[in-house]
């Protein structure tokens, strides 16, 4: 195969990959502002500014959930990491007893059904007086993201090892200098894509949030869902819209002052 067959086929690729993502976005976008779209009509008869009444009229409250929401899974997304961070470090390099049970208890958030799951925990929170409360939907959070983020670190962990910071170590660096200029520049692209993946899995939780905050805690995916379970596409479009645009901004926040503050060129996201 020639280079220039090669460089046109990888060209169609990316062209390909970047319209099987922009083109749903576009018609959510579009979905936003319609009125009237029926099938088999290939553009839609009528356009609606219904949506924008709902997200900003102010009797919905969405705003204001969203920076909640936002909030929560910030909280969610950092808590994760500075459990994750000690916890992949200690399963991946250093060998002790239980190890292994301890690597199996961490991914029993995601091998257990959410419902069955969701049950238990809400006794137990309720026995701590954590159910409908702010601080138990932020915990029962981190216990479904830990998985994920743990799973994450130690396999950044297992890549870069410690020869770098017994390095450090053994040429005077003390424990913490050695953690913030060694270990955590090294770990940032794990820490980044954990710490997108913990924000996203809080920012979506539905079921789990409603049991545990017990109708208290209102979140942006208690507000949407509905609205996508019900058919009213055109709502539904515009809070998923909503969604994907804080998502996003929420992704550069995290990545931009990290790659900024370690120099770092290429990381997981927006490279």
């Amino acid at each position: 195969m020639s280079k220039s067959i090669y460089t046109i086929m990888m060209k169609a690729i990316i062209y390909l990959s970047f319209f099987i993502v922009v083109f749903p976005l576009f018609i959510l976008l579009l979905w936003s502002f319609t009125g009237i779209w029926p099938w088999p009509s290939l553009i839609p008869e009528s356009f609606s500014l219904r949506a924008l009444g709902e997200l900003f009229g102010g009797y919905s409250g969405a705003l204001k959930t969203l920076f909640t929401s936002v909030l929560i899974s910030l909280v969610v997304a950092l808590l994760s990491i500075v459990i994750s961070i000690p916890a992949a470090r200690a399963i991946t390099l250093y060998k002790f007893f239980g190890r292994n049970i301890i690597k199996f208890a961490v991914l029993m958030p995601v091998l257990v059904p959410v419902t069955t799951f969701a049950m238990g925990i809400q006794v137990f929170f309720i026995r701590l007086g954590l159910n409908d409360t702010v601080l138990g939907v932020i915990l029962v959070h981190v216990i479904l993201c830990l998985p994920y983020t743990v799973m994450i670190m130690s396999d950044v962990t297992k890549a870069t090892g410690n020869k770098l910071e017994i390095q450090a170590r053994v040429l005077g660096a003390s424990p913490f200098r050695t953690f913030i200029s060694v270990t955590l520049p090294v770990a940032t692209p794990g820490i980044i894509a954990s710490c997108s993946m913990a924000f996203i899995i809080s920012f979506s939780q539905y079921f789990i949030t409603f049991l545990i905050g017990g109708g208290n805690v209102i979140t942006y995916a208690m507000l949407m869902f509905p609205y996508i379970q019900s058919g009213d596409r055109t709502i539904a479009s515009a809070y998923s819209v909503i969604f994907i645009i804080s998502t996003i901004l929420v992704f550069i926040s995290f990545e931009k002052p990290l790659k900024k503050y370690y120099k770092i060129e290429n990381t997981y996201f927006f490279s």
